[in-house]
């Protein structure tokens, strides 16, 4: 998908500051100054601007958003005309620019500490007022980000680790998501257009892009927040609606990467950049080539420059590759027969089915039909390999050994191959490796 920049002279000053946000002083300084933009007149000798002059002036104003000065800003403008280069793709495709400096000390740890420990005894009092003296401390980014989001991250290893329970990490993920709320309500829009911030479907974690709408609109930007679970139907006539300039989706689990795909190839024809982000885009990289849209980058602490970026001027698109030879038919068919290969697995394994509640069976087989119906859909049985870290988490929460996770496979590798032909040879073939060739049961 590539976005033409249009040099028709058509916007009057008025829709110029009102598309920029920047003052009509700042623009004709700007273009007394260092000569950009370069307007052309009207018979009227009214300034008319063109779709690139609004760009350029978006691109300067994000230069001085990341810390430089203006006439620094020109000087990189420049710079980069003189090598030939457009400026308005080159730092779009560039390495992303370094976090300014947190301001992270001792104190901050301290609290985040503070905050992680009051959490997991359930103490909501405490964990408030931790919260409290942050923020009369630091700035509300910076307590969000270094408090509220790396607690967060701590609380989950520790979950991962056997030493903090489900209770405890959501406990703490709804006090997060109640403050980041009532921060949101306090802000106010100050900048034209509208970005759409949403989950993909099946995807339930919120506070990423919850956080992502709080760093926007404390930049002024104008959000619309669809929250968990975004389904696909009528999704193009929500955008039409609400008109945004752009769209950003966030997954964490590989099954939702897959849905995130399917939504943002329903926004392609509507000629509406998509950024998008996530844990698991983090964990496997290569997946960041399966999605139709712009990677917003593994630090979310930047998602306001990559956001500038991308509503001044979005660089041309990649298209994903097709999918290899099979996998859409192993998608059919695998659709088709998951439900008995699972059935199956639980007759396979009568010690596990002993010991380990049903539901949580049920959760650990649903997880991982949706993730290999995911690696199909995205081109890569490969991707699994991250997932396998998810089912032994559960597992060892529920206090199961871990080579319970290896029979398990070796199960699932038997029931597939019991029920599968040759159309599922894609998923056979990853369920080979993983178990190591064995059809049976821990032999």
């Amino acid at each position: 998908m590539s976005f033409q920049v249009d040099d028709t002279p058509t916007f009057n000053l008025k829709a110029v500051v009102q598309e920029t946000g920047l003052k009509p002083d700042t623009l004709r300084a700007w273009e007394r100054r260092y000569g950009l933009p370069t307007p052309e007149r009207s018979e009227g000798k009214h300034r008319l601007y063109s779709q690139r002059d609004i760009d350029i002036l978006k691109w300067l104003n994000a230069r001085q958003d990341e810390g430089l000065t203006i006439s620094r800003a020109v000087d990189l403008w420049r710079k980069l005309e003189g090598e030939g280069k457009d400026p308005l793709v080159e730092l779009m495709v560039a390495e992303p620019v370094a976090a300014s400096p947190a301001l992270v000390g001792p104190a901050l740890v301290e609290f985040k500490n503070a905050w992680v420990n009051a959490c997991l005894v359930f103490d909501e009092v405490q964990a408030d007022q931790v919260l409290a003296q942050s923020f009369a401390m630091y700035p509300a980014e910076t307590v969000v980000l270094e408090v509220m989001r790396r607690g967060l991250v701590q609380i989950g290893e520790q979950w991962h680790a056997g030493t903090a329970s489900s209770q405890q990490e959501h406990f703490a993920s709804e006090l997060c998501m109640r403050r980041l709320e009532a921060l949101i309500a306090s802000t106010s829009p100050t900048r034209p257009g509208r970005i759409l911030i949403a989950c993909p479907p099946d995807e339930s974690h919120t506070f990423s892009p919850l956080l992502i709408n709080f760093l926007l609109r404390r930049q002024g930007w104008r959000t619309i927040f669809l929250g968990a679970n975004v389904p696909l139907t009528r999704f193009e006539s929500t955008v039409i609606q609400a008109r945004p300039n752009l769209i950003i989706f966030s997954a964490q689990q590989l099954h939702t990467a897959a849905t995130l795909a399917d939504l943002a190839e329903a926004a392609y024809p509507l000629r509406i950049p998509v950024g998008y982000g996530g844990l698991i885009f983090t964990l496997v990289p290569e997946l960041t080539k399966r999605i139709t849209g712009y990677y917003l980058g593994d630090s979310i602490d930047q998602i306001a420059v990559a956001v500038e970026r991308l509503t001044s001027s979005p660089p041309p698109l990649a298209q994903p590759p097709a999918l290899p030879d099979g996998y859409a038919e192993a998608m059919a068919h695998y659709l088709d027969r998951r439900a008995m290969i699972g059935a199956r697995v639980w007759d396979l394994m009568p010690d596990l089915a002993a010991t380990l509640h049903p539901l949580y069976f049920s959760i650990a087989n649903t997880h991982l039909a949706q993730n290999i119906y995911a690696a199909l859909r995205l081109g890569s049985m490969d991707f699994l390999s991250a997932d396998m870290a998810w089912i032994e988490g559960l597992l060892h929460e529920r206090q199961i050994p871990r080579h319970a996770l290896i029979g398990y496979m070796q199960a699932y590798h038997q029931a597939a191959s019991e029920i599968m032909d040759g159309r599922g040879e894609p998923v056979l073939a990853w369920l080979r490796t993983v178990t190591g060739g064995d059809n049976g049961r821990g032999q």
